[in-house]
């Protein structure tokens, strides 16, 4: 077991992220269906499961790997995903909150959720800080060599942002629940802004630099995290602000919910759009099976939060139709990176170290002595 985590990263966590989000959708659709929440319900204890046995493997990945886990700090592909770190531990916590109540209870959802919180909020925090650093001062890195992956630490406190109103009503009435409130408003800023300088970047290095290499072609649905994530943060907003905030405020947050959402879904169709054709492309040059096929899932149920948060606030169908048909697409990618995986680990070839680049020989020229081959 130790030597089999020697390998094991922090984009692992993308799994239990993609897991969490197809239970916390899944309740939100405009649909009755029987033994739908029980099956979310269902996928969230799993995505707990998860987060369990990945945090445990992890440990042992530290303790006994550390060499390996202070290159993966240093390497500029790798470091980005300790967000995901963060937001596994948040998606796992508000899916407690949303779903999770149903078998647990009510007080331990809420106290689960509370250490979840609060842990994924200070290693996300610390992660938009320290990765950007490390980039800066020791990876060195070249703007050709950008990816969509550069966005995961400074989306992690945006997943706080949205999940955090969750427990505002179980706060004591007055500053609490406004503080924790305008505290979830301060991260949505926080992240949108830090978005808003590495997205530039990004979409700059595909029209210039082509498109990304193979295997990483699914990380182009990464952008649509922070876009999905930040309509639903401000659905969120407008929910829980009535009774906590002024009056004035509250309606703000009811205008920004439509104001920013409708816009910035707008744009995250038109991306969702472009990353598709490239993947499509991706797979007809033989683009196989990687960890980076979990994009598919956690960015696309952002959406769908977000969709459903359009049709609370705007009263329009179209947006629980949206919601729907994301969320199909989102539980066939989920199916399908859950299946992959499992073949993988069984395999071993997931854990496996990366294989060795085959060196290629000089052509030897001989000499002869009649001067042939010079």
């Amino acid at each position: 077991m130790v030597t089999a985590v020697r390998h094991l990263g922090p984009n692992w966590y993308a799994s239990v992220m993609g897991t969490a989000i197809v239970a916390t959708a899944g309740a939100g659709l405009p649909l009755h269906l029987p033994g739908l929440r029980t099956a979310c319900t269902t996928v969230w204890a799993l995505s707990l499961a998860l987060l369990l046995t990945l945090l445990a493997a992890r440990t042992l990945h530290w303790t006994h790997h550390r060499d390996q886990a202070r290159a993966h700090l240093q390497d500029p592909a790798t470091a980005p995903f300790y967000g995901c770190l963060a937001m596994a531990l948040l998606a796992v916590g508000g899916g407690a909150l949303v779903v999770g109540q149903d078998w647990i209870g009510l007080r331990a959802a809420v106290v689960l959720d509370a250490v979840l919180f609060g842990a994924g909020t200070v290693v996300g925090l610390v992660a938009a800080v320290a990765v950007p650093y490390l980039m800066a001062v020791r990876h060195h890195v070249h703007p050709s060599e950008a990816t969509p992956v550069w966005l995961l630490p400074v989306v992690a406190p945006m997943v706080s942002a949205a999940l955090g109103p969750l427990l505002v009503p179980h706060l004591p009435p007055g500053q609490p629940r406004e503080t924790l409130l305008l505290a979830c408003f301060a991260m949505f800023g926080l992240s949108l802004l830090a978005t808003l300088l590495m997205l530039p970047l990004v979409f700059a290095r595909l029209v210039t630099g082509g498109p990304l290499p193979l295997a990483l072609t699914p990380t182009l649905f990464l952008v649509l995290g922070p876009l999905g994530q930040s309509t639903t943060a401000v659905g969120k907003f407008a929910d829980f602000a009535p009774g906590v905030v002024p009056a004035a405020y509250a309606q703000g947050f009811s205008l920004l919910a439509v104001l920013y959402g409708v816009p910035v879904m707008g744009f995250a169709l038109l991306w969702f759009a472009l990353a598709t054709a490239h993947v499509v492309r991706a797979r007809r040059r033989g683009m196989g099976f990687a960890m980076t096929w979990w994009a598919f899932t956690f960015p696309v149920g952002t959406c769908v939060t977000g969709a459903e948060s359009l049709a609370r606030h705007t009263g329009l169908a179209v947006y629980d139709g949206l919601a729907v048909v994301l969320y199909g697409v989102l539980v066939v990618a989920w199916v399908t990176a859950a299946a992959q995986t499992a073949r993988g680990l069984v395999s071993g070839e997931l854990l496996a170290g990366p294989r060795p680049v085959p060196v290629a020989l000089r052509p030897v020229t001989a000499r002869t002595t009649s001067g042939a081959g010079r």
